[in-house]
């Protein structure tokens, strides 16, 4: 069961009652263009929460968190957590109508830190489209540092805690834009 409270959130497992939420920021514009990969269809949604709804963080499996409100349990925002060989890959899309409120940093702060305590020796790493400003500036707050552009990916990657052999690994990657 995941559960991690900040001062105004409250991460949490996806829940039945989340779909409409997701529906919905997942079918717009400001949300969509950035993402890829995302399932958007009503059916689609219900079916990944019945199959995430149960996750647990663990180094393990991927896992997916609901970002809500702590007030109201009103979803805000989900963040997907992709362990792989020592890394820890994290994505993340808000509701469109919850940007520039502060919940991705408050949520991405508590999370990345529980992590970092939980894991100490794992690499953090996020993609993010080269045009997608907001994510990139968000990162960068959140102590990330730009590693490049990977054209095969057509994203920027952006590294935290990283090892000298991740960013070997990366700098290899990496092309001019």
């Amino acid at each position: 069961m995941i559960c991690i409270e900040t001062k105004r959130l409250l991460l949490r497992n996806v829940k039945e009652k989340d779909a409409e939420t997701i529906f919905d920021y997942r079918n717009n514009e400001i949300c969509a263009k950035f993402q890829r990969g995302q399932t958007k269809d009503f059916e689609g949604i219900r079916q990944l929460i019945e199959k995430r709804k149960n996750d647990e963080i663990s180094l393990e499996n991927p896992f997916f968190i609901a970002v809500c409100k702590k007030e109201s349990d009103q979803m805000v925002g989900e963040i997907v957590v992709m362990p792989n060989d020592g890394t820890i890959s994290i994505g993340y899309t808000f509701h469109y109508r919850q940007h520039r409120k502060g919940f991705a940093f408050e949520s991405l702060s508590a999370l990345t830190n529980l992590l970092r305590q939980k894991y100490p020796t794992w690499d953090f790493i996020s993609f993010t489209h080269p045009d997608n400003i907001p994510s990139m500036a968000l990162l960068k707050k959140l102590g990330y540092k730009d590693m490049g552009y990977i054209p095969h990916l057509d994203s920027q990657v952006f590294g935290k805690w990283t090892t000298l052999e991740t960013e070997k690994e990366i700098a290899q990657a990496v092309k001019p834009r």
